[in-house]
């Protein structure tokens, strides 16, 4: 028998768990820890609390299994994106990680934009600067923190740091370094122009490998730690978005995923490297050898339901405590009573701006056509249609650079409503499925591994036998030419809106004194 452990480093906890190499979960552990906020805007780590998550949920996973030690094959790692961690020559680190939603490096972009030059930095990375990327907070630190920065040896990210921890080599792969804007994302290897821009040692970088490939193996220190054995391989793995991807079966041509969190993602395969010049979404290195991803992103997805839920659903809310059912299964079926188009009613999501296809922090939430006719239902029904609509924004953006989508899988929590699923398999128009693994990024790092342990012979393999569909939602032919043309009126009140967003954005809000 043959297992592999699959290892997420997340930002509110870390997860790992233990798989058999046919991908069936055996024993799973999770360890959450802080994150530190010492001003407005900054976001920061603790590279020890990563360290001992990993430590406690390995130990945890192997005790409850009973899994002998000789049969864990290998080890993949996935983690967040963009984190910042800096050691010095002693291995030591010396500052806080500052992570991937800290927004801080304004100064920095502009200094990156100086340097290089904004389409010289898509040329060679993929991606317009942004400052919640590595290479701004590198500067950063480089500006304002010079003791430190004259410290350090090496900088590697987060799940590369647990790499470091493992097998004491310092390495990373191509999805997550893609991420740091010091990558030549179409060569897939560090690009010595921006270091040489950015005055970066390149000796403080470590190899670059494939995701599926061996990095190291266990440290017999580690491996005794653990109770796992010396010499266990640990592979390239993957940063989370693109874990996820392969965990659910998005490695080939065709295939996407739609997940709805907090804010949504549109993750699309391409073998061709397809770069969007207007920087709307994000091209990656994806972690099957030498082809890539694209990703739109939009702010305001699950993160606009839970707002109609805390604001105006109370009668829900209240319904759900007494039956011992979840609340937004109540609203699913309050918003399945409401026809196509919400009763002429259209909602923008953008309560916390937009990225694809705006790049807008100003853009702002609105309700389009509300009419003495329109009900709280009616409200619901739009807020998700909404959401659905901006989902839609972003592959269009991926068929305007030459990426098909025609296999679609829905994830995270909104990926658990039918009626959302149906919503997108109508405005996508193909067919809308759930995988059966609720693992995700877990489970790509472990598939990973296993290829990289010689189970399977390739990545596309390992999913073929490992990734299992659940549920699946056909696109209703009537709905589709009723939901495009709503689709079209919503995506034209954003340019008609534009600069009435940042009028106000301007204009200042006075509180009433009591």
């Amino acid at each position: 028998m043959a297992y592999i452990i699959g290892i997420d480093c997340g930002t509110s906890g870390t997860k790992t768990v233990l798989f058999h190499q046919d991908g069936t979960p055996v024993a799973s552990a999770a360890s959450e820890y802080p994150m530190y906020q010492p001003k407005n805007g900054y976001a920061e780590q603790d590279p020890q609390d990563w360290k001992q998550a990993m430590i406690t949920t390995i130990q945890m996973v192997m005790a409850k299994s009973g899994v002998k030690k000789e049969d864990v094959k290998g080890i993949g790692i996935s983690g967040q994106m963009h984190g910042l961690v800096m050691l010095d020559k002693e291995n030591k680190v010396l500052r806080h990680s500052i992570i991937w939603c800290d927004q801080r490096t304004a100064a920095e972009v502009e200094e990156m934009n100086h340097l290089v030059g904004r389409e010289k930095l898509v040329e060679i990375t993929a991606n317009p600067p942004l400052t919640g990327w590595t290479a701004a907070k590198i500067l950063w630190v480089k500006n304002n923190e010079p003791a430190i920065y004259e410290k350090c040896a090496h900088i590697l990210l987060p799940k590369d740091y647990l790499r470091y921890i493992l097998t004491g080599e310092y390495a990373t792969e191509v999805s997550d370094a893609s991420g740091m804007q010091l990558l030549d994302v179409p060569n897939r290897c560090w690009s010595d122009e921006l270091l040489r821009a950015f005055e970066i040692d390149p000796s403080w970088l470590g190899k670059v490998y494939e995701s599926c490939e061996v990095t190291g193996t266990l440290t017999k220190e580690m491996a005794d730690v653990l109770g796992l054995c010396a010499g266990t391989i640990v592979v390239g793995g993957a940063g989370d978005n693109a874990a996820a991807a392969v965990g659910t079966g998005v490695v080939e041509d065709g295939k996407a995923f739609t997940t709805i969190g907090t804010s949504g993602v549109v993750f699309a395969h391409t073998s061709d490297i397809a770069i969007d010049q207007k920087g709307r979404v994000h091209t990656c290195c994806a972690a099957v050898p030498d082809t890539w991803h694209v990703m739109g992103v939009t702010q305001g997805a699950g993160l606009s339901l839970k707002w109609f839920r805390d604001n105006f659903c109370m009668t829900e809310k209240e319904t759900a405590k007494l039956m011992g059912v979840d609340e937004y299964y109540l609203m699913d079926q309050q918003a399945e009573q409401v026809p196509v188009g919400a009763n002429r009613l259209i909602y923008l999501p953008y309560l916390m701006g937009e990225r694809t296809p705006h790049l807008d922090p100003d853009a702002r939430g609105v309700f389009f056509g509300l009419s003495a006719i329109h009900t709280r239902r009616d409200m619901l029904r739009a807020v998700m249609e909404g959401v659905a609509y901006s989902l839609r924004d972003c592959v269009e953006v991926f068929r305007e650079m030459g990426v098909g989508v025609s296999d679609m899988m829905a994830c995270g929590g909104g990926g658990a409503s039918p009626l959302w699923r149906s919503m997108l398999a109508d405005l996508y128009n193909c067919e809308v499925k759930t995988v059966a693994s609720k693992e995700g990024p877990a489970l790509g790092a472990a598939i990973l591994a296993s290829v990289g342990a010689g189970l399977y012979s390739s990545v596309p393999e390992a999913c073929q036998m490992i990734v299992k569909t659940d549920k699946r939602q056909q696109p209703i032919a009537e709905n589709v030419p009723v939901y495009d043309s709503y689709y079209q009126l919503y995506h034209s009140i954003y340019p008609a809106l534009k600069e009435s967003f940042a009028r106000l954005s301007t204009l200042s809000s006075s509180r009433r004194r009591s």
